[in-house]
Order: structure tokens, then C-alpha cells, then sequence
């Protein structure tokens, strides 16, 4: 657990030396993802589900009216419709004389006007919300890759200090290696020159 904390500080302290030279810099935003990348806190988070709770009756009645009226079914549906009310007041009701809306259609004209004047400012409403949602998203997505490239940098820091370690410690070994070179060397060249003297 203390390797834990002391790896959190560590983190911490490593992340404040990095944003320090750039802190005054950062918006508000930036700050806290650093704040949270310090606190180990996770900033991933799904924005489809955090934009689809906000919304509310009306959005989410426009979202769905948009969505059928953009639709394959409703397209169908919709020329059924047109080709029934043409085929009904041309064909089978104008034979009988009870043609409630005999040709030019003024009536369907009529309907289809309102049916348009009522769907382009619904299906702008979904718009507007989709590059809301678009914004949030990407919002999201800098948060994120922020996060990353702070965990990167850290990363890198991380194997710098470790490199640099292993030859400090390399470097070592090699000062202890020469120096038991040295002392082989001398006690060789001192056990020469006791065999040269003896004779």
C-alpha cells in the first residue's frame, strides 16, 4: 500500500514538473485533466449516454421524429399514402361523384405544406443537438487524448530515469571490474617479480 501512495506522489510531483512550465498556459479544462491525470482518476467516460440523459420530453420526441422521418419505412409509407389519396379521389370516388379532393389535390397540397413546415424545424432541433453532441464528443475525445499524451510523456520520463540508472549502475560495475583488473594485474606483476628475484 505504501509503494502504491509513494508511486501516486511520485506521479503527482512528476505531472506538476511537466504542466508547471506550461500551467499559466493551460485553459481551465486543461487544469483539471491535469489535476485528474495527478489523482490517477479516470476521464473516459460515454458521452452518448451522458447527452441522451440531459435531453429532455420534447428533444427526445424530436430525436425520434427526425430519425422515422429520415427513414426507408417512412418513405415507403409516405409515397403508400400519396398514390392511395391519388388513386382514391381520381379513380374510385370521382366515378361516384363524392371526390373530396378532386384534382390539382389542393387538399393534399395542403397537408403535405404543413406536414413540411412542421418537420423542417423538428428535424433542425435534432440537428442542432447532433452538433452539440458532436462538440461534446469532441471535447471528449481532446480530454482523452490530452490524458495520453501526459501518461506518454510520463512514460518517457520514466524509462530517461531508468536508463540513466542502469549506467550509473553499469558504469559502477565497470569502476569495480577495473579495479579488480588492477588488483589481479598487481598481485601477477608482484608474484613475477618475486620469482624473478628468487633464483
Amino acid at each position: 500500500m505504501s509503494k502504491r501512495r509513494e508511486n501516486a506522489r511520485s506521479r503527482e510531483v512528476h505531472i506538476k514538473a511537466i504542466s508547471a512550465k506550461r500551467m499559466e498556459e493551460l485553459s481551465e479544462r486543461e487544469k483539471q485533466i491535469v489535476q485528474r491525470v495527478a489523482a490517477r482518476m479516470h476521464i473516459s467516460r460515454n458521452t452518448n449516454k451522458v447527452f441522451d440523459d440531459e435531453r429532455t420530453f420534447g428533444q427526445r420526441l424530436a430525436d425520434t421524429i427526425a430519425s422515422f422521418g429520415g427513414s426507408w419505412p417512412f418513405i415507403i409509407i409516405f409515397l403508400t399514402l400519396l398514390v392511395v389519396w391519388i388513386i382514391l379521389n381520381s379513380f374510385i370516388l370521382a366515378r361516384r361523384g363524392q371526390s373530396f379532393d378532386p384534382y390539382p389535390y389542393i387538399l393534399l397540397n395542403l397537408a403535405l405544406s404543413m406536414l413540411a413546415a412542421l418537420q423542417a424545424p423538428v428535424i433542425m432541433m435534432s440537428q442542432n443537438r447532433q452538433a452539440a453532441k458532436d462538440r461534446l464528443d469532441a471535447t471528449h475525445d481532446y480530454e482523452v487524448n490530452l490524458k495520453a499524451e501526459m501518461e506518454i510523456i510520463g512514460l518517457h520520463e520514466k524509462l530517461d530515469d531508468l536508463r540513466e540508472k542502469r549506467w550509473i549502475e553499469l558504469v559502477a560495475m565497470q569502476q569495480e571490474q577495473i579495479e579488480l583488473l588492477r588488483e589481479l594485474l598487481d598481485q601477477r606483476l608482484s608474484t613475477q617479480d618475486q620469482m624473478i628475484q628468487t633464483p
